[in-house]
């Protein structure tokens, strides 16, 4: 006997087309769960898959930190430090740092010891595993005390990286605020029997993370930039995107036309280097009652201040070489500035409160031309900006897509699948801008 189908479903009877409907969406569901069971962050320990190669990462890298403790670098940094490559032998495995007095150069300018940087990486506590809903695959490793991110990357990423060090050296020595990720270190481990990896350290973004309530993931587009949230009260820890965070603002009052000006120069470095689909990390968690409002005294300020500049962000010479994504020296940023600010534009950093144009003294820089704000006293500063209700994690991580060839024949495919609507790969400057646009207009 012939079944008539049901329609919209040929050849399958109504019934059973329901029941087979019931079994996609409870397996739907089941995988959706499964993901959630496996997003956040695990203990590595001796059951891990990590645990072995985590403990080879320790060792090696408390060896290759004691010889920066060991042998500090000079102030001035050569062509050798740049090109530095060091191994240490060890009894299961060989660890290379690269460029390694760069790096703890770098270090010590963000006031980080090389004790500490030594005790948060190799203490005797377990690292953590961070499993994200990114299409990254490299895997991603915490400290303990979340202070630092550890992630493996491919060799071109590497190659990248090593090839643009002393740019990215000269640009946040010209800015100390940049919002651009910390590289804090660059090495390749060595197993016999098992393929070489390599990994690098970084600053975490979101440290500390106690209180923070959301996590995004922006990139200033709309094309497959939404996440499912986490289950309400759930502890999983799923990072959204640009859609989930529509409707909402950035609060920060008198920091805003700071913000806005740094990520313009920041995403201007990163279009010089022809690269693209980075993402701009935001967090936010409310503040405590006693943090709202503080007013600055003029004494506060002083110390704040002289905190917040860094001694060796002079302006480059002027008859330096210009170099590959180099930004606009300081009087270039100046002139800039005061030319949105006479038009109305909106990158001009403002003069902080308290502080009327005539009371400017030598301990107090002049702001529209250092582009400098007041660092908050707290941990990780250079990532945190507080408003008026809401203390913000602000970085920009993922800087290592070229826009090659291949990424151009993506930005055609995506331009033909997705007419009208706004995805990730597009040229440098396009990203630049656009992303530029999404702070201006999700900020206030």
């Amino acid at each position: 006997m012939e079944m008539s189908a049901a329609p919209g479903a040929p050849g399958v009877p109504g019934p059973q087309r329901q029941r087979r409907s019931g079994t996609v969406k409870r397996r739907r569901w089941g995988g959706l769960r499964q993901q959630w069971k496996l997003l956040g962050l695990f203990e590595i320990d001796q059951q891990h898959q990590f645990y072995g190669l985590t403990c080879m990462m320790k060792e090696g890298l408390a060896a290759a930190i004691q010889t920066t403790v060991d042998d500090p670098p000079t102030k001035d940094l050569s062509d050798d430090d740049f090109r530095s490559e060091i191994t240490h032998v060890h009894k299961d495995f060989t660890l290379e740092t690269f460029a390694g007095p760069v790096f703890a150069s770098l270090r010590a300018s963000l006031g980080m010891t090389e004790e500490e940087y030594q005790q948060s990486l190799c203490s005797e506590s377990c690292y953590l595993q961070f499993i994200s809903n990114s299409k990254s695959k490299a895997d991603f490793f915490l400290t303990n005390d979340k202070r630092f991110f550890l992630k493996t990357q491919n060799k071109r990423e590497i190659k990248f990286l090593l090839a643009n060090l002393k740019i990215y050296m000269e640009h946040l020595r010209k800015y100390p605020h940049s919002l651009l990720v910390k590289f804090l270190g660059v090495h390749r481990i060595r197993i016999p029997g098992s393929r070489k990896k390599y990994f690098m350290v970084m600053q975490s973004v979101f440290y500390p993370d106690d209180r923070i309530n959301a996590r995004y993931d922006i990139k200033g587009c709309e094309v497959s930039r939404w996440t499912e949230p986490a289950p309400e009260g759930s502890q999983i820890i799923v990072v959204l995107k640009d859609l989930n965070f529509e409707g909402q603002f950035i609060n920060l009052e008198r920091q805003r036309s700071w913000l806005l000006q740094q990520v313009e120069i920041d995403t201007n470095f990163l279009q010089r280097l022809n690269v693209l689909d980075y993402s701009l990390l935001l967090a936010h968690q409310p503040l405590h009652h006693d943090e709202r409002n503080q007013s600055l005294s003029f004494a506060s300020l002083i110390v704040r201040t002289k905190k917040s500049v860094n001694p060796g962000s002079s302006p480059v010479h002027a008859g330096a070489a210009a170099v590959p994504g180099a930004v606009p020296d300081d009087g270039a940023s100046r002139r800039s500035s005061e030319a949105n600010s006479s038009h109305g534009g909106r990158f001009s950093p403002s003069r902080p409160e308290n502080v009327s144009p005539g009371t400017d003294t030598p301990q107090i820089p002049d702001f529209k031309a250092q582009n400098r704000r007041l660092l908050p006293n707290q941990k990780n500063p250079l990532h945190v900006i507080d408003g008026p209700d809401q203390r913000y994690f602000i970085g920009i991580i993922d800087v290592f897509t070229v826009y090659g060839f291949k990424k151009r024949l993506e930005h055609l495919w995506k331009s033909l699948r997705h007419p009208g609507k706004s995805f990730s790969t597009v040229s440098p400057h396009t990203y630049s801008r656009r992303l530029c646009q999404w702070v201006q207009d999700h900020t206030k």
